[in-house]
């Protein structure tokens, strides 16, 4: 739910701009009382970057779960529009917990910060990873958003451990700041000993290893994953793998919202990785898809998207 904001609003409801705040559902309910939300749409950070994926013509499956109710069906049909498989619709939940929502208020410069009722999202357990689907996903990108709770750690190993058995490849975004110092050891040790590909913004990745340098978080980084993307937002993007590195800038555009310009950017870099790009061409591709899409409010594509591989 997209609210166009004042940075006064921002400070009203105590958030820190740029930030995420995880909510309840009375919480929910009473900022949405205060807010005239201008637009709904389907949302969420993996499923965003499936679907910006698919427009750039890759092959893309989501799962993760909702609720029976009415925004559970609008999520799921809003998928399938996308031309996104959505193998977990005939698992939805009880509707005793609703359908995950996020609160998004976008300030004039284009910043956002959300606040976010997870819902039956984080319902979401190692019985969810469906091993064909995971089977048959040359990369498998799994969603730091989601790493709150421990059937969800466990579900995250569970795809992991299905991916590399299939010979598939991992890749984790780190999502956020917030969420990164609450389980730090647990998304160090995914990372060491699971992930392949790496998403990061720059903060997120020096909160991952406590420094203040961007340097150091790289060198570091260098020695865990096999492959990190940072974003830098208008400084462009930096591709490390162990020795090699590439910064690669990008073109600078106003922006109208930057919701879901990392999902964008991890989607283009993927089009470009699964179709065997060079390292420095991914980067580009995701930059690029990341810079169409803070060009408009929310975060999916418009219909003008033309960005192919």
């Amino acid at each position: 739910m997209l609210v166009q904001a004042t940075p006064e609003l921002l400070a009203e409801f105590g958030a820190t701009p740029g930030s995420m705040t995880l909510i309840d559902t009375p919480t929910m309910e009473r900022l949405q009382k205060k807010v005239r939300v201008d637009r709904v749409a389907g949302g969420g950070s993996a499923a965003n970057t499936a679907v910006v994926a698919a427009r750039m013509g890759l092959s893309t499956g989501f799962l993760g779960t909702v609720a029976d109710d009415a925004a559970g069906s609008d999520f799921a049909r809003d998928l399938q529009a996308q031309k996104v498989t959505y193998p977990s619709r005939d698992t939805a939940r009880d509707t005793s917990v609703p359908t995950a929502r996020c609160l998004i208020l976008v300030t004039p410069e284009g910043e956002r910060t959300m606040f976010t009722y997870l819902g039956a999202c984080v319902d979401f357990t190692p019985a969810d990873v469906l091993p064909a689907t995971v089977a048959a996903a040359r990369v498998t990108y799994l969603e730091g958003y989601l790493f709150d709770l421990p059937q969800s750690q466990a579900a995250f190993h569970r795809a992991a451990e299905l991916a590399h058995a299939a010979g598939r490849q991992v890749a984790l975004t780190l999502s956020d700041t917030f969420c990164i110092q609450r389980h730090r050891e647990a998304f160090r040790e995914l990372v060491r000993n699971s992930v392949d590909l790496l998403f990061a913004n720059e903060e997120e990745l020096k909160a991952l290893y406590e420094t203040d340098s961007l340097e150091d978080a790289l060198a570091r980084v260098a020695r865990d994953a096999g492959v990190t993307a940072v974003t830098r937002g208008e400084k462009g993007a930096v591709v490390v793998k162990g020795t090699e590195r590439h910064d690669v800038p990008t073109q600078s555009v106003r922006a109208v919202d930057t919701t879901g310009a990392g999902d964008a950017f991890a989607a283009g870099f993927l089009a470009g990785w699964a179709r065997d790009r060079s390292l420095a061409d991914c980067a580009d591709l995701g930059n690029k898809a990341a810079g169409a899409v803070i060009l408009q409010m929310g975060a999916r594509p418009g219909d003008d998207f033309l960005l192919r591989v």
